[in-house]
């Protein structure tokens, strides 16, 4: 407990376990992503793999605590470290030099807030069913929720789908500078190596946009219908 209270008082040590956090986050997203992806595999597919997860209740509420944890500290860290930089600068520069800074980097906690916001709203709409409940509520023969349909049925709104592609968007901003700047986080910014681990940050953001992305996109398009090609 003593190392973790020395770490959380060091900012360098905050910043450090904020890159941690961080990248569990990421390894969060991928095995989300993996999951989500099943919805192109059809309704079978789909339904099994939220059922399997189901029936593991035990784990899941242990890897959904876990996920809390990690995912609090992450932004209490920030917002601790953002807090401190404008307590060790309280005075702006009368000419600020913020144009080197990319978009993505000047609006990490903005970004991060607001995909926190979208995840309270993601939420709310397909694993509790208080948003679009008529989608939510949608039932096997056997009882059973029809996770497929319920997918499917709740990008149909252009609305919602909309809000989900703008959290898109912030998201790789906010991944595309994180996962960036996780390296130098951990001290490992060697000027060698900065170019390959920035591709690397910005391919990984893209590919998990572009695939989280890619569900209500075909869902608005038809690709994916609803079981026995309904609309």
């Amino acid at each position: 407990m003593s190392g973790l209270t020395r770490c959380l008082g060091s900012s360098i040590g905050r910043k450090g376990l904020m890159g941690i956090t961080g990248i569990l986050l990421s390894l969060f997203l991928i095995a989300h992503l993996i999951g989500n992806l099943l919805v192109f595999a059809g309704q079978d597919a789909v339904n099994h793999y939220a059922h399997a997860l189901k029936a593991n209740a035990a784990l899941l509420w242990f890897m959904r605590g876990g996920l809390f944890l990690v995912f609090a500290t992450h932004v209490y860290l920030a917002l601790s470290l953002t807090a401190e930089n404008r307590r060790a600068r309280p005075v702006k520069y009368v000419q600020e030099h913020t144009q080197v800074a990319s978009l993505a980097s000047r609006t990490m906690v903005l970004t991060g807030l607001l995909v926190l916001a979208y995840l309270i709203f993601h939420l709310l709409h397909l694993t509790k069913g208080v948003i679009g409940h008529e989608a939510w509520s949608s039932k096997l023969p056997d009882g059973s929720q029809d996770v497929y349909t319920m997918v499917v049925l709740g990008f149909k709104s252009p609305i919602l789908s909309g809000v989900y592609l703008v959290s898109m968007a912030l998201l790789y901003l906010h991944l595309s500078h994180g996962l960036k700047s996780f390296w130098q986080s951990l001290g490992w910014n060697h000027p060698v190596y900065r170019p390959l681990f920035e591709k690397i940050g910005t391919g990984l953001a893209a590919i998990l946009v572009i695939g989280f992305a890619s569900i209500p996109l075909t869902i608005l398009l038809g690709v994916i219908q609803l079981p026995g090609g309904g609309n």
